[in-house]
């Protein structure tokens, strides 16, 4: 049975917000840094593709925990199979996880694809100066937008196709996770 009563308390808000200030930051710093150390176009292209990505993924599991099923992880929780404990988990938290997935993941993503989009095109301009800088900066947010916005869309019909699937994979990776690292990211 799904849980509809939310369980975001002013608290959680306030630590959303610090996380997403301090995610927002250490992507910034660490994207500022690849940008002036690597000095490779490809490999700044590829950072950005990795970040879309990680915002579509993101995306996928927010949607997905929101309209998940509890029933069938309880089966798969009595036999112990890993990761169905984690997706009762996530699923009663769907209003905190989509929030940190869609919100504070998505958006971060997004922004930093964006300034990864600028970086790129200062990258660009400095190798072929002959070039428009305004249409350069054009293309890239444009293909940067598509390939955000086209992977989110084919990312929910997966997500709304699949719910349980998806976040039962992602509570087998949290159960790896723990079972590697010792660090307990569900309570019982």
């Amino acid at each position: 049975m799904k849980n509809n009563k939310s369980t975001v308390s002013g608290k959680f808000i306030v630590f959303v917000g610090f996380i997403s200030f301090t995610f927002a930051a250490l992507f910034f710093l660490l994207s500022e840094f690849l940008a002036r150390t690597i000095n490779s176009i490809i490999l700044s292209f590829l950072f950005l593709i990795i970040i879309i990505l990680l915002g579509i993924l993101a995306d996928i599991v927010g949607t997905s925990v929101a309209a998940a099923s509890e029933a069938p992880f309880h089966a798969k929780a009595s036999k112990r199979i890993p990761g169905a404990r984690e997706g009762v988990f996530l699923i009663r938290n769907a209003d905190r996880v989509a929030n940190i997935t869609n919100d504070v993941i998505g958006d971060i993503a997004g922004t930093v694809s964006g300034a990864l989009g600028i970086a790129l095109v200062i990258q660009i301009m400095s190798i072929r100066e002959d070039l428009n800088r305004f249409v350069l900066n054009m293309i890239i947010t444009a293909c940067i937008a598509a390939f955000t916005v086209g992977g989110k869309a084919y990312g929910k019909k997966i997500a709304l196709s699949r719910p349980n699937d998806v976040i039962f994979f992602v509570g087998r990776v949290i159960a790896a996770f723990s079972g590697i690292t010792g660090i307990k990211l569900v309570k019982k």
